[in-house]
């Protein structure tokens, strides 16, 4: 496959989307917040190209994969920042903003603890089974559809609440993974 654009270039495409959609959320006006829908919906688009392309061409690598997971966290955490921030004129008043980086700030911990599993068991270890063909991240693609159906303020108490939650989840998770790998690590010694 004959490219001049490289995965990482569509990563920082993605990092750059993911940032201009939560600036246009942070706005909290009504059509700023549908364009920051439709460029959130971009960043997710071009964070499903970014790997395709690495594997097409044959050019995954490491740190490209942690570059990747860093612009999902990174575009992930802003653009719950970005919500809450637009929602402080509503009904949660000035409340919105500590929730939306509640929101983000827990999806960077699950981010991490994916990180922190890979390092130990390998690559996709911490992957969850689907459901219906769809993977656990593929929830992020409520952020627009909520915008977009007026549902903002809903989206926010859910994120405030579920994503701090599901991350303790993946913490104990997380904490199993490693108790199972000690008895490996210490069948290793000498």
């Amino acid at each position: 496959m004959g490219t001049k654009v490289t995965p990482n270039q569509l990563t920082t495409a993605r990092l750059a989307t993911g940032l201009a959609a939560a600036a246009a959320l942070a706005v909290g006006e009504s059509p700023w917040q549908h364009l920051g829908g439709a460029l959130f919906v971009l960043s997710m688009l071009l964070d499903r190209a970014d790997g395709e392309l690495a594997r097409l061409t044959g050019t995954t690598s490491s740190w490209g994969h942690a570059y990747d997971l860093f612009a999902d966290a990174a575009s992930d955490l802003l653009i719950f920042a970005g919500l809450g921030v637009g929602l402080r004129d509503g009904a949660f008043g000035q409340w919105a903003v500590p929730m939306g980086f509640l929101a983000g700030v827990s999806v960077v911990a699950i981010y991490w603890l994916v990180i922190r599993i890979e390092a130990l068991k390998g690559a996709r270890a911490a992957e969850m089974p689907g459901f219906f063909g769809f993977d656990v991240d593929d929830a992020i693609v409520a952020v627009p559809v909520a915008v977009w159906l007026g549902w903002s303020e809903p989206l926010l108490a859910a994120a405030a609440l579920g994503a701090p939650l599901f991350a303790v989840f993946f913490f104990f998770l997380f904490w199993r993974k490693l108790a199972a790998a000690q008895p490996e690590q210490r069948g290793k010694r000498p």
